[in-house]
């Protein structure tokens, strides 16, 4: 099975009501309308890291430092319905950057507690990877989409990868 790499960033920061996420009203292409994280595809040469610098940078307009990200994860995305579609995901986290996020073609940035995140304006496998990957759990699952490539089919654990860092209580396989 052919997987596109791809990346996304979930910048952090403290505030008085708790810890806060950069996210992104997605304005153009794949996911259009959507909160989503900052991020994309990994260009050919490029490593995941370099990848998600260069997103964050195009999408937000702030610098991250490799150095700065930390890994959260990968999660593997299956469109039966639209193979082409089919995405491996690197996940990081980071509480450093440089500068203030402002509005790209592409992304409108927002910080939203992440306690409450937007989950009915997001992917709907969201709910089921992203609280925990910004609670500071490595994430390791596959999710995959039902025929209108928008709701989930299930969200399960790779055996191939299980007892790495995550909780299997946290992904048991769950149909939505």
């Amino acid at each position: 099975m052919n997987l596109t790499p791809v990346t996304l960033c979930f910048p952090l920061r403290d505030a008085e009501t708790g810890t806060e996420v950069l996210l992104g009203l997605k304005r153009t292409g794949f996911g259009f309308g959507k909160i989503v994280g900052i991020g994309g595809h990994v260009e050919p040469g490029e490593s995941d890291a370099e990848a998600v610098v260069r997103e964050v940078w195009e999408e937000a307009g702030i610098v991250v430092l490799q150095e700065d990200l930390a890994h959260a994860g990968v999660v593997e995305f299956i469109f039966p319905a639209r193979p082409d579609w089919n995405m491996s995901c690197r996940l990081f986290t980071t509480r450093r950057w440089e500068g203030e996020p402002a509005e790209s073609p592409e992304i409108t940035p927002e910080w939203f507690a992440a306690a409450s995140l937007p989950l009915e304006r997001m992917w709907q496998d969201a709910g089921h990877w992203l609280p925990p990957a910004l609670a500071g759990e490595t994430i390791d699952v596959v999710v995959v989409l039902n025929e209108d490539n928008e709701t989930v089919a299930s969200v399960r654990i790779p055996r191939r990868r299980s007892g790495r860092g995550f909780r299997a209580a946290d992904f048991r396989e769950s149909k939505s």
